[in-house]
């Protein structure tokens, strides 16, 4: 009896030192660290994939897709109805102005007319709010959260900026840039997929 509850213990004990070491689990990706796991809105979330954006051969930044369970097509991760988030470090300084500019050519890319023409008006707040911080330096982090019943919220440098973006399609489109049929970079895509590794 004694030898089984001592068994029994042990194996707890071992499962809990298991768990404590996968949850505590890191991705790299360029240096740059992404935990397995994380809350949001006081649901947990997991790491989906992340991986680096290139401009030619230069590495522009690092992205890392958060979601409440693993989603392996954009279809699935548009389905999801919990907390998401994509958190992006910059792996150069780069004129956030142009950032921005980019951010709003690759929303249109990836929907059709209409639907941008329904979304400009935050479509142009997003792009005052690149434009405020003059610059992103390397090493400097933004996130793009959906919070359900809030809606999506942009944050630099850990600073919430402004009001929320209240449409569901605003942040759908908003991740279209990653995940769309015409995304900024193809082996991102996969990467935030988690088709493949960083």
């Amino acid at each position: 009896m004694i030898s089984s509850q001592r068994w029994l213990a042990a194996t707890l004990v071992s499962f809990a030192a298991l768990w404590g070491t996968a949850s505590a689990q890191v991705v790299t990706v360029a240096g740059v660290r992404y935990d397995a796991a994380m809350p949001l809105q006081g649901t947990p979330l997991v790491l989906n994939g992340a991986g680096i954006r290139y401009k030619a051969v230069f590495k522009v930044y690092a992205a890392g897709l958060y979601l409440e369970r693993k989603a392996g097509s954009p279809q699935e991760v548009a389905a999801l109805r919990g907390p998401k988030r994509l958190s992006i470090t910059m792996l150069r300084d780069i004129d956030s102005a142009e950032l921005g500019k980019l951010f709003s050519r690759g929303m249109e890319d990836n929907i059709d007319k209409a639907s941008f023409s329904r979304l400009v008006p935050g479509v142009l707040r997003m792009s005052q709010i690149f434009s405020e911080h003059k610059k992103l330096s390397a090493g400097d982090t933004f996130t793009v959260d959906w919070l359900p019943g809030t809606g999506t919220v942009i944050s630099v440098k850990g600073v919430v900026q402004g009001e929320p973006f209240r449409a569901p399609e605003f942040f759908n489109a908003l991740l279209g840039i990653w995940l769309g049929e015409r995304p900024a970079d193809w082996k991102l895509k996969d990467a935030l997929l988690g088709k493949t590794a960083g």
